[in-house]
């Protein structure tokens, strides 16, 4: 039987049991009212009947008095209802009959009299015992309607306690049911007898979770394989690597790691890293959110050795569910670098004394108390040191670079006005803006403060990005120096209208040796990626913003 039955026929019970106690209120209440109506007509009409035959031997022998006995007698002799009323009716029409023929003594108006009161004392008598009757009947009929109210009262409340449960209960199972499932549960099973609708959800239900439960066993043991072939790949990572879930508990450390964390594995897994990180400033310095350094020096196995922090955060569908931390070991490349940059930085000191007496004998070849050179010699002459200045210049950035990479600048940092900045880099390239009719404008805003800064390397940087606007300007246009604050500090910007650099390059034009493809103006590429370590060895910030077509514009912020 379905559920919909069940509701039905319940509904149905409950209307049963309603109709059957109106029923049987409406026919007792009915029959309540026949005996009423019976003891009105049977018997009050005939003790009527005999109080109007008296009143009108009261009011004497007139004819009018006659008239009104005679009526009501009639009407008593159709009213007969009980025993013996109707021989004293009989013997009343006998002693009237004399009485109107005018035998009218006291003797014959006084039987007349007692024969009415007979019949009148016979009514009393009636209703009185009627009115018992009805009252037993009544006693009786309230018993009934009060056994049969109770008895749906108790068959209702009843069936209004347990009925819910019989929707609820299955419904209540369902649900936790569910939620087992939900909570990955497989082996739970809902155990439903009933053959309606809820009968076929837990069949449907124990089904489907004995298709998840295989499913999980069989998935599980392909997740146990996987996990340990991971661990096995962690495990042989030349790197460090620790991994931790969303709640910051380490969940794995290969053995490179623990060896650089100095710590031993049962020490690790499964503890609150913060934790550990207090006894371990390694640990502290890589659970750091904002890397300070490029790199981390650490002392490991008898020397130094450098390592470069990655931090993978790990989500799943948008929730964070962990993170790894990853120390790759680039000591090889920073022996490398030192390496390279040693040599660079030797040669370029070598190359500059060759190419310093270079520029000297060409100054001397060019000096007419030598002798006079003609066209062809002067050009050659002229062309030689073009590119004698261009090796001393290329020279001078490589060991600009390389102290830099070395750490070995030095900078005078102390107060200084930032007009004199803007000053000094204009006063350097005013002949070279000059030679193409370009007018360099500059706009200092008023209330600039001083600013803690190198001059000197300061002006260089405003003056490379002078000379390289004035470069790729078109001749006898316009480049706008502007001196403004910013973000609490104070910005240096050069703004050119030249070709501008398309949004690919625009994020390469600070890396070392990268020139834009295409361009007729050669140079080192080394001129911006050294300004850019200057001004970040000053804590300051270096940027680029360009819309191909119409300009460039360079800032730096120092403060």
């Amino acid at each position: 039987m379905n559920i919909k039955t069940k509701i039905r026929l319940s509904l149905l019970f409950l209307l049963a049991l309603i109709l059957l106690l109106a029923v049987t209120g409406s026919f007792y209440i009915n029959r309540l009212a026949d005996i009423s109506s019976a003891i009105l007509k049977d018997n009050y009409e005939s003790i009527q009947y005999t109080k109007n035959m008296i009143q009108a031997l009261d009011e004497g022998d007139t004819d009018l008095a006659i008239q009104k006995f005679e009526k009501n007698l009639v009407a008593e002799e159709h009213n007969i209802t009980e025993v013996g009323e109707k021989d004293i009716a009989a013997e009343t029409r006998q002693l009237f009959e004399k009485y109107k023929k005018g035998n009218r003594d006291a003797q014959t108006e006084s039987i007349l009299r007692q024969k009415i009161l007979e019949v009148q004392d016979l009514n009393m008598q009636a209703i009185l015992r009627k009115n018992q009757s009805s009252t037993n009947t009544t006693k009786r009929i309230f018993a009934y309607i009060t056994i049969l109210g109770t008895l749906c009262f108790l068959i209702s409340f009843t069936f209004v306690i347990n009925f819910p449960g019989m929707i609820a209960d299955p419904i209540q199972e369902l649900t936790r049911g569910i939620r087992d499932i939900a909570g990955r549960n497989y082996s739970s099973r809902l155990n439903f007898t009933s053959h309606d609708e809820f009968g076929e959800v837990a069949e449907a239900f124990n089904t489907m979770a004995i298709r998840l439960d295989a499913y999980e066993n069989s998935n599980l043991k392909k997740l146990m394989t996987e996990k340990k072939r991971i661990e096995a790949i962690i495990s042989n990572f030349k790197d460090a690597v620790i991994g931790l879930d969303e709640n910051g508990h380490v969940l794995f450390a290969n053995p490179i790691a623990l060896g650089i964390l100095g710590i031993h594995e049962g020490d690790m897994i499964g503890r609150y890293a913060a934790d550990v990180a207090v006894y371990n400033d390694l640990l502290r310095t890589l659970l750091q959110t904002e890397e300070k350094e490029k790199f981390i020096k650490i002392y490991t196995d008898e020397k130094e050795s450098y390592f470069v922090k990655e931090k993978l955060e790990i989500e799943n569908e948008g929730m964070h569910i962990g993170s790894v931390i990853i120390l790759r070991n680039i000591t090889k490349f920073q022996e490398l670098d030192a390496a390279k940059t040693n040599f660079i930085a030797t040669i370029s000191h070598e190359l500059k004394t060759p190419i310093a007496s270079l520029k000297l004998s060409l100054k001397l070849l060019s000096d007419s108390r030598i002798g006079q050179l003609n066209d062809e010699q002067r050009k050659l002459v002229e062309t030689m040191d073009d590119d004698s200045q261009r090796l001393l210049k290329i020279t001078g950035e490589l060991l600009d670079m390389t102290q830099v990479e070395s750490g070995n600048i030095n900078l005078n940092i102390q107060k200084v006005n930032p007009e004199a900045i803007v000053e000094q880099a204009i006063r350097s390239a005013q002949n070279l803006a000059d030679s193409k009719g370009i007018m360099l404008e500059t706009s200092i805003a008023a209330g600039v403060p001083e600013i803690n800064a190198d001059l000197e390397k300061s002006s260089w940087v405003l003056l490379n990005f002078l000379t390289n606007a004035i470069r790729f300007s078109p001749d006898k246009s316009k480049i706008t120096i502007t001196v403004k604050s910013q973000d609490g500090k104070v910005e240096f910007s050069v703004l050119d209208h030249g070709p501008g650099i398309q949004d690919k390059y625009l994020s390469k034009v600070f890396d070392r040796y990268f020139q834009i493809p295409g361009t007729s103006t050669k140079g080192t590429g080394m001129g911006l990626a050294i300004s850019k370590d200057i001004i970040e060895k000053q804590h300051g910030a270096i940027g680029a913003e360009s819309t191909y077509g119409q300009g460039s514009k360079f800032w730096f912020r120092l403060g």
